[in-house]
């Protein structure tokens, strides 16, 4: 079922799919684009910096080279498509691990938040709730403490309300391109 496209090598083909898959929706009211563009805005809003708007902006670019979204026959309440681990794996060459962490622990970041406070589950959207499941659910108290030990446990609890929060049909944003300026500037830092 998991159909793999070709994973970004630099910043061009990072943005190049963005823009080619741009129109994809994954169970939310918003396409994947629009998700990022407000995530990062939202980032960018409570005075990220660079490195945690990048990881925002880009945080679910897994699910745009694991081609499930288009598969009538997936099922997000059972299929986890790791798209975080994928995420992070692409980010951190690109972009260094101040980016890839928040990303490969942005799913962690909701089942987390999912165990410590139950009424969480309750404001997040179907879609989310449903891939809970997929993802594991729950986290077993040493999870949580091992989680909340991690160095990258604040970036990734920051970047786990700014997803839950964009997905807004209409809030203006910007564009795509509006990002190339700071996302060049990480890269060329590598």
């Amino acid at each position: 079922m998991q159909r793999s496209l070709s994973r970004p090598t630099n910043v061009a083909e990072l943005f190049a799919l963005y823009e080619t898959r741009n129109h994809l929706r994954y169970g939310e009211s918003v396409t994947q684009l629009d998700h990022a563009l407000q995530c990062a805005a939202l980032a960018r809003d409570d005075g990220a910096n660079d490195a945690l708007i990048a990881a925002a902006l880009f945080h679910d670019v897994g699910h745009l080279v694991v081609d499930e979204q288009g598969d009538p026959r997936f099922d997000r309440s059972s299929v986890d498509d790791r798209h975080e681990t994928l995420g992070a794996r692409i980010l951190s060459p690109l972009l260094g691990l101040a980016v890839a962490q928040p990303v490969a622990l942005h799913v962690t970041a909701k089942r987390w938040r999912c165990t410590r406070d139950p009424d969480y589950y309750d404001r997040l959207s179907s879609t989310s709730q449903a891939t809970l499941r997929a993802q594991g659910g729950l986290l077993i108290e040493a999870e949580c403490l091992r989680f909340e030990e991690h160095p990258g446990f604040r970036e990734a609890l920051w970047l786990r309300a700014w997803d839950d929060s964009a997905k807004a049909t209409e809030r203006e944003v910007g564009s795509l391109r509006d990002w190339e300026p700071l996302v060049s500037a990480l890269a060329a830092a590598r």
